[in-house]
């Protein structure tokens, strides 16, 4: 082969491979991939800033609840985010999470793992091939009340440790950037969590105060993030017994 041809070749290929590597990193980079965890993703660097980090055990105990619509629809247009809904408190900013598959990696891993496994959605979707919205038992309505549904819906998890860290990483960093005071950033894409907070959001929209409802809400939240022994009484239940007349 000619000497001048065979070092363009090589220089060619050489490019392509770059080029390839650098687009992969990219991608990794990026909030397209929330499960490649590696080094220096700039998702990653700097401190912590979702959970509990400072500490003090009464961080639950919040004084004033209130919906804020500008961290909901911000929080929403992450990739692999399908819904947030997104209340603060005099200290801490508390995020429910129906996700999609805009993204990958969007549950946490274990060893072995290159992605969102699947085995471990609370949704069977299996009805959207069948024309029926509950596949286990052929119904094909739904519970319209709920925003998230085990059933042809987005995505939730049950713990809020099966979230990916960069992910979590990613919501909490939208989060402090808007809202600077927040003290901790809690993040759960429970089912029974979404749909609760969910209620508290419809009461905001309807512009009621939620202080009426501050120590429900403080109880769901210890249950949820802090291992509350408490189980939190539905809003709706709630309500239901608060306007039942006497």
């Amino acid at each position: 082969m000619n000497p001048f041809l065979r070092s363009t070749l090589l220089i060619v290929c050489a490019v392509t491979l770059l080029s390839g590597c650098n687009y992969k990193r990219h991608l990794q980079d990026s909030q397209y991939d929330y499960g490649s965890r590696q080094r220096n993703d700039p998702k990653m660097l700097g401190p912590k800033l979702y959970g509990s980090v400072t500490g003090n055990p009464r961080q639950h105990d919040n004084r004033y609840v209130e919906y804020s619509s500008t961290l909901t629809n911000e929080v929403s247009n992450l990739k692999g985010v399908a819904s947030g809904i997104v209340m603060l408190t005099d200290k801490n900013a508390y995020v429910a999470l129906m996700l999609n598959r805009t993204a990958v990696g969007t549950q946490s891993r274990g060893p072995g793992d290159r992605g969102d496994r699947g085995d471990r959605d609370d949704q069977n979707n299996g009805g959207m091939n069948e024309g029926v919205y509950n596949v286990d038992n052929g119904s094909p309505f739904g519970d319209g009340r709920k925003l998230a549904s085990p059933y042809n819906g987005y995505f939730t998890y049950n713990d809020h440790t099966e979230l990916s860290e960069e992910l979590k990483q990613t919501v909490a960093a939208k989060v402090r950037y808007l809202a600077p005071r927040v003290q901790e950033v809690h993040i759960s894409a429970n089912m029974d969590f979404v749909n609760e907070i969910n209620e508290y959001a419809k009461e905001a929209w309807a512009g009621r105060s939620l202080s009426a409802w501050l120590e429900p809400f403080n109880i769901l939240v210890r249950h949820q993030f802090a291992g509350g022994k408490m189980m939190p009484i539905p809003l709706e239940v709630i309500k239901a017994g608060a306007h039942r007349p006497r």
